[in-house]
């Protein structure tokens, strides 16, 4: 009887980010590395730098080994959900109110324009009363 094999979104694999709990992609197949990463020979940061994304081209760059191959294998938890679109879609509302920062930001432009044209006012005056002198 074959084995079921786990279906992850890369959404899924991308919440799994950190040194605790770190995922990776690589060539379809979803890997939890998180006991790995100080034994890596590269260093955690190479490996963190992949998550969210397909990993597959920094790891055949890097030419490992088939010994690495072998390794990263026992990692292997799951594989990619190919019906999962890779990047989700972003859903735009455009009847939503502007956040309430903004709208207090808008706010406070109309109520203090008048300072900053007072200053530049202010600047022209002096600065015409200079060159009279002169």
């Amino acid at each position: 009887m074959p084995t079921l094999t786990k279906l992850y979104t890369m959404q899924e694999a991308a919440e799994h980010n950190t040194k605790d709990d770190c995922w990776i992609v690589i060539d379809g197949k979803v890997y939890d590395v998180s006991s790995y990463l100080d034994e890596h020979p590269g260093g955690d940061d190479v490996v963190l730098a992949t998550i969210g994304k397909d990993a597959t081209d920094e790891f055949e760059d890097a030419g490992h080994s088939e010994s690495a191959r072998e390794l990263l294998e026992s990692f292997c938890i799951g594989e990619l959900d190919p019906s999962a679109p890779v990047i989700p879609e972003l859903k735009i509302d455009f009847n939503k109110q502007p956040a309430e920062h903004v709208q207090k930001l808008k706010d406070l432009t109309k109520q203090y324009w008048a300072f900053p044209v007072a200053i530049v006012g202010i600047s022209v005056v002096v600065g015409f009363l200079y060159l009279r002198k002169k």
